[in-house]
């Protein structure tokens, strides 16, 4: 390795060849192999072959690019070239492979582009640095501006295309809750790579958290009304139920980490796994 290529994780896994110079590969298996993750590159190390995959040429198409029945879980999708194989390194290694290839390098940002629902039409496109560690993910911008946000404050990620610097690029925006409390997304762009990792590793990060939980209609409507700045205190007179009912709805989505218990007694702040399902109940209705 060069000097300044760090060793981040040497470690046993599995790998499997979905598509090869460009030809869907017919019965995909999976093979025992050595990881090796740098702040540089990617090796799999079989015994009788080895793929280097140089971060800067590697995209993460998402798991829709493997073949249907190669399971993906705690996998990570990824395509150089005309060739896509899955490396799966264990639980965390989505989260692993994602810091490794992007932190550290400049991405382009707008932040905040959106503060509580409204366009904020004064926020520009500037290069930024992307860093992430265990639970924060921060940029710095040119002049000494900062922020951060931690990851357990995402809400929602979604993938979009735009005109950024006047380029139509991808842009991932992310919505997220700020210093204040308030709901509000940053807009992160760049080359394909960094757009498709930006957004498999916050896609990766509300998926580490979500249940198998169902909300109901009654359960949805008082997410969404909280999502749209409803009082908890107003609640039953809004939604048209019982305040021993609303007080039963809020025992269930704090034991489902949708919300987080602001008093003792009536009132809760939605939280980001709160403001993801109440994205998800508006979207279908």
């Amino acid at each position: 390795m060069s000097g300044d290529e760090q060793k981040l994780l040497d470690a046993s896994g599995d790998y499997c060849y979905a598509v090869r110079d460009g030809e869907e590969v017919p019965e995909p298996s999976w093979r025992s192999c050595r990881i090796l993750l740098t702040n540089k590159r990617l090796v799999v190390a079989a015994s009788d072959e080895k793929q280097t995959l140089p971060h800067a040429k590697v995209t993460m198409p998402g798991d829709d690019a493997a073949p249907e029945g190669v399971d993906t879980t705690g996998a990570v999708v990824l395509r150089i070239g005309s060739t896509v194989v899955v490396v799966a390194g264990g639980e965390d290694f989505t989260e692993t492979y994602c810091r490794a290839n992007l932190g550290g390098g400049v991405i382009l940002a707008k932040h905040p582009a959106i503060v509580g629902g409204v366009v904020q039409d004064d926020a520009e496109w500037s290069k930024a640095r992307f860093s992430v560690d265990d639970d924060t993910f921060s940029l710095q911008f040119p002049g000494g501006e900062s922020m951060s946000c931690g990851l357990d404050d995402v809400g929602t990620v979604e993938e979009r295309s735009a005109t950024v610097m006047g380029e139509q690029r991808t842009v991932v925006a992310v919505e997220h809750a700020d210093e204040e409390g308030r709901s509000v997304q940053t807009h992160l762009s760049g080359n394909k790579r960094h757009t498709t990792v930006l957004a498999r590793l916050f896609e990766w990060v509300i998926e580490r958290r979500e249940g198998d939980y169902e909300l109901d209609d009654v359960e949805s409507q008082v997410l969404m009304a909280l999502y749209s700045g409803v009082s908890p205190f107003e609640m039953a007179d809004f939604v048209g139920i019982s305040v021993d009912e609303v007080e039963e709805i809020y025992q269930h989505l704090l034991e489902v980490g949708a919300v987080d218990e602001v008093r003792t007694r009536t009132e809760v702040a939605l939280n980001a796994q709160g403001r993801n399902m109440a994205s998800e109940a508006m979207s279908e209705q």
